[in-house]
């Protein structure tokens, strides 16, 4: 008997060609969009979001270029209630969230796994560049590196469990993103060329104050003190909402050399700034951490991604109770953010990872 897989069709060149390749081997594929959110499109088509309606209207073309079944089913609502209310939430908080990474657990491999196995499907899969191996004994699986250094997203799956490793399939970990374009042209696929989606889908145009106020739930976005590194005020700040770790932009302040955020205080709703150096931070502590290679108990060593464009830096990585580790650089680190995750890999082998809760001086 045929696997039978459901892959999540973005409309884009990646889930599309993922999509073709598994049904020339053999697969029976199924193609489904998720419709996600219904805002405004970006004034700026160079701002590309994902999820839209045009780009579900891509997917399906795909798939019937393909020849596949397409299905378009409507995730709304969860999708409002467990990443956007996630979303602002975190920055009401003082922190700087990732909604795509939650994105991915929650609505692909949660909601979206759930009704692959409802329509009776072995795996899902995704266009992401990543790839998995079994390890050990072969009960365990290894989530690794896509082989394309430039586009491996990797990190955005730290948080997925064993069980839903194990429904996945990502068909392009093995390669690049130039010879998935290719490959997407030499089958007919329209998408072949059409650019990436560079946005939130749910903040068009970068505008997340908007998003901020319009989902506030009565929580204001009261102005405060904007301090230097000795408590002096420098001015006043728009709402600790509207700032994050390592901003200089929209400060409102000048003093004739540059600044940037590097602290957010809630409970006293003060903003501080600092010069670049006070950005650099030895360590950070990260909570709710996901082990996808069994952890030691004692201190390991690791490199550490702290945002999806860092390079990653070397660093031991201790853990903690409670769900928690603390991890410290061999060289500080810039621009350490609440909010973000930070994952651990052992060359192209991610551990685990985790939601940075503080750094660490």
């Amino acid at each position: 008997m045929r696997e039978k897989v459901v892959v999540a069709m973005s409309g884009g060149v990646d889930s599309s060609t993922a999509a073709a390749l598994l049904h020339e081997r053999g697969c029976d594929v199924v193609g489904v969009s998720m419709k996600l959110w219904d805002g405004p499109p970006p004034s700026d088509e160079s701002s590309r979001t994902c999820c839209a309606a045009a780009d579900i209207a891509d997917a399906r073309r795909a798939a019937d270029a393909i020849g596949i079944p397409f299905y378009a089913v409507n995730y709304q609502q969860p999708f409002e209630e467990e990443v956007v209310d996630y979303f602002v939430d975190q920055y009401f908080s003082g922190c700087t969230p990732n909604p795509c990474i939650l994105c991915n657990s929650e609505m692909k491999f949660s909601h979206l796994l759930r009704l692959a196995r409802q329509l009776g499907a072995d795996y899902l899969a995704t266009g992401h560049y990543a790839r998995l191996r079994r390890v050990g004994s072969g009960e365990r699986l290894a989530l690794i590196k896509g082989v394309d250094g430039t586009k491996d997203q990797s990190y955005f799956l730290f948080n997925l469990t064993q069980e839903q490793l194990g429904r996945a399939l990502f068909p392009l970990g093995e390669y690049t993103k130039e010879q998935v374009r290719r490959m997407a042209g030499e089958r007919g696929l329209k998408v072949a060329d059409k650019s990436e989606s560079q946005e939130i889908c749910f903040v068009p145009d970068g505008d997340y104050g908007t998003v901020l106020r319009e989902r506030s739930r009565g929580r204001e976005l009261a102005p405060g003190p904007l301090l230097d590194g000795e408590g002096r005020m420098l001015g006043e700040h728009r709402g600790v909402p509207h700032y994050t770790i390592g901003q200089r932009r929209g400060l409102g302040i000048a003093v004739g050399k540059p600044l940037y955020v590097t602290s957010i205080d809630v409970e006293t709703n003060t903003v501080t700034v600092g010069e670049d150096s006070e950005l650099m931070k030895d360590g950070l502590e990260a909570e709710n951490v996901n082990w996808i290679i069994e952890p030691s108990e004692k201190e390991m060593r690791a490199e550490v991604k702290i945002r999806y464009r860092h390079t990653g830096a070397k660093a031991s990585v201790r853990p903690l109770d409670g769900g928690r580790v603390e991890v410290r650089f061999e060289r500080p680190q810039r621009a350490v953010t609440p909010g973000q995750a930070a994952v651990f890999y052992s060359g192209d082998t991610v551990l685990g990872g985790g939601w940075i809760s503080r750094a660490l001086p």
